[in-house]
């Protein structure tokens, strides 16, 4: 078996068509098909059920697909790292990114990382969330971040950074009147929420403060970044719900941040990691600025502010 059986192999798993993946491969097709059947007789298993209308992974096919990809990946690291060493660098951190993780505190670990460890070079790979809980587990990253601390078995979970949620209302709403939104009145409106397949752990934080009231939410859009959350509400189409700092990072004109009347509901980053007894050297000192990144400071849980929920307070 060889690394161009394989590409041959991811092509055609992608496209499901001879034609568009011997195209995306520059070859002809003829060299596709003889590429996929030596695989075939290498495995002593069918790839695909192919006919003139149509080509489709066979069971076998499709778990082969589950591990081809992380062939690629670790053939990748594997270059990044002759590269970074070429390039000075004495050791390397892959740490996985999920649910748009707090914006205002990543940039300031990374310089904290530079300006203590600059032999160290550190990778980030923005991921799902499910992608990242597998490559933990099959070591194609040191650690991560999500907002979910139900991962499964086999991985560290510890609290890194937590921030109140805020609702984003956009200017001269009706709900401006409230310092602190009451959450029955914030569901009387539509809402702009996170897709939960590209930030699942943040928007199961969100359900679960949805839930707190028995009011079913009316969702105007699920996107896929804060950024296009903040478009449509400065628009005035809809509220959104997002931490703090992510309304705040790159502060857009039409948008006001307000709390939600009473303790406000904390939104939660978690670093994720490799269930072991000691974190090798490197990660354990990444580990340790992790957590001596300070959180913002917030008076939205002091008792004045509380005292303040009514309209026009």
């Amino acid at each position: 078996m060889e690394l161009r059986h394989l590409r041959c192999f991811l092509a055609v798993a992608e496209e499901l068509h001879f034609a568009r993946a011997a195209e995306r491969l520059h070859i002809e097709q003829s060299p596709l098909s003889r590429a996929i059947r030596e695989l075939e007789e290498e495995l002593g298993a069918r790839l695909f059920a192919r006919t003139t209308r149509s080509t489709r992974l066979t069971r076998a096919g499709e778990l082969f697909l589950e591990h081809v990809p992380r062939v690629f990946s670790t053939l990748q690291q594997a270059r990044d790292s002759v590269k970074a060493a070429a390039n000075g660098f004495h050791g390397q951190l892959r740490i996985a990114v999920s649910d748009g993780i707090t914006p205002s505190r990543l940039p300031t670990l990374l310089a904290l990382c530079r300006q203590e460890e600059p032999d160290v070079e550190i990778r980030l790979f923005e991921v799902p969330l499910a992608q990242q809980v597998k490559g933990l587990l099959g070591d194609l990253y040191d650690a991560g971040f999500a907002q979910s601390s139900d991962v499964g078995d086999g991985l560290i979970v510890e609290q890194a950074w937590s921030e109140p949620l805020m609702v984003a209302v956009p200017a001269r709403h009706p709900l401006l009147s409230y310092k602190r939104i009451p959450l029955e009145e914030v569901l009387r409106y539509p809402l702009v929420l996170c897709d939960p397949q590209v930030c699942e752990g943040h928007a199961r934080q969100i359900d679960r403060v949805l839930r707190r009231v028995d009011v079913e939410p009316m969702v105007a859009e699920r996107v896929a970044s804060s950024d296009l959350m903040k478009a449509l509400v400065s628009a005035g189409l809809a509220l959104g719900l997002a931490g703090a700092s992510h309304i705040a990072t790159g502060r857009q004109a039409g948008i006001v941040a307000r709390p939600l009347a009473g303790r406000s509901p904390m939104l939660t980053t978690y670093l994720l990691r490799m269930d072991q007894d000691e974190a090798p050297g490197v990660l354990a000192r990444f580990i340790q600025r992790v957590h001596a990144i300070e959180s913002p400071q917030d008076d939205t849980h002091s008792p004045a502010a509380d005292r303040q929920e009514g309209p026009g307070a």
